[in-house]
């Protein structure tokens, strides 16, 4: 059978808000200090508060108030700071705020006390405290972010826009593109072809696997998978991904073709090393929703626009999608896919995941 021409998309120039939210973002990890202006003239000067022990001193220079900390709203309520429903909270002190109460603040894990006298402000939507905790979030860190505010333009300072902060997440995956095409035979599916999607390299990066020769006329057989580095490559039991992957390329094959994506948002969207976090919580009682809850996040912070960019890119608009969660299909149909089946997609639980895929049922509304 002739091989299917596959579209090659060259990368092109990364347009510039994608380019200062990833610089910004590079910046809060390494502990730097980054301004973040508003539409309305506000800004505010910040740094990763779990970066606070080693630029806290920093910051403090430019400073002529004391500092605060921004929490999501998530984060706030678990503390009994505010009702959650807040995206973002600003937390002050009548004196300065130590090291301690900024990693008490924003770490469950953390030792110490958040201490009293405490004031605690709503942040608006578009405001510099919400674009600092989204950026942390970007960035794979804890969604608290220690903030001085400034009217000073601080030139020699990494700049970003709120706003482009708030709208990265779709204007990454609206720019999503084939990066290369590779072929290669897989142990349960035979041929494959692996198409990576990014932004013009930057940003997260997806990987298509496009399983035989699916046709477009039909819905072809669909599998979303959000990467599981603890599942699916070292096998781990606290969670049913592994078998979830291995099992959608093994049914794909039999199906005699399909898609399966995956897709880097890894925890539920929270990144690795808070994943890593959420299992500490977890090892202390806490089942898998309110792990991310105490950590700041939100039940599920993955978003599939990505997922039906990247379908649409390769021509594939009806899909029957292997999945035991409703959501996902609500998703995807918002942005254009006509999914025509959702297709159970269940494993054998053992005694390490038993209570995880139960709360996932319970909570998540995942249909097993």
């Amino acid at each position: 059978m002739e091989e299917t021409a596959w579209p090659l998309l060259l990368p092109v120039p990364a347009r510039r808000p994608l380019d200062t939210v990833d610089n910004a973002g590079g910046e809060l990890r390494r502990g730097g200090i980054v301004k973040i202006s508003a539409v309305d003239g506000t800004a505010a000067l910040a740094i990763a508060a779990e970066a606070a022990p080693h630029s806290l001193p920093l910051l403090s220079r430019f400073a002529t108030r004391p500092v605060a900390v921004a929490l999501t709203g998530q984060r706030a309520a678990i503390l009994g700071l505010a009702h959650d429903g807040n995206p973002a909270v600003l937390v002050t002190a009548a004196g300065p705020l130590t090291v301690e109460q900024i990693a008490a603040l924003a770490d469950p894990l953390a030792s110490g006390s958040i201490g009293c006298g405490l004031t605690v402000s709503s942040a608006p939507q578009t405001s510099p405290a919400l674009g600092a905790v989204t950026l942390a979030k970007l960035a794979g860190l804890l969604p608290a972010a220690v903030l001085v505010a400034t009217a000073a333009a601080h030139e020699d300072l990494r700049q970003v826009d709120v706003n482009d902060i708030l709208a990265y997440g779709n204007l990454s995956a609206r720019s999503l593109s084939p990066l290369a095409a590779a072929s290669a035979q897989l142990t349960d599916a035979g041929q494959c072809r692996i198409v990576p999607f990014g932004s013009a390299g930057r940003g997260p990066q997806h990987l298509a696997l496009v399983i035989g020769e699916p046709g477009r006329a039909g819905p072809v057989l669909t599998r979303l998978h959000s990467e599981c580095l603890t599942g699916d490559l070292l096998g781990s039991l606290r969670c049913d991904c592994g078998d979830q992957l291995r099992g959608a390329i093994a049914e794909i094959g039999r199906a005699g073709g399909g898609v399966l994506l995956y897709l880097a948002q890894e925890g539920r969207g929270i990144g690795l090393v808070n994943k890593l976090r959420a299992y500490d919580l977890q090892d202390a009682g806490f089942d898998t929703v309110d792990a991310n809850r105490q950590l700041g996040f939100g039940d599920d912070e993955r978003i599939y626009l990505s997922a039906a960019e990247m379908l649409h890119c390769l021509g594939f608009v009806q899909i029957r999608l292997l999945t035991n969660n409703p959501a996902k299909v609500d998703s995807l149909v918002r942005h254009g896919i006509v999914v025509t089946e959702r297709v159970p997609h269940v494993f054998p639980s053992n005694d390490h995941n038993e209570f995880y895929l139960r709360t996932k049922a319970k909570r998540s509304g995942h249909l097993f």
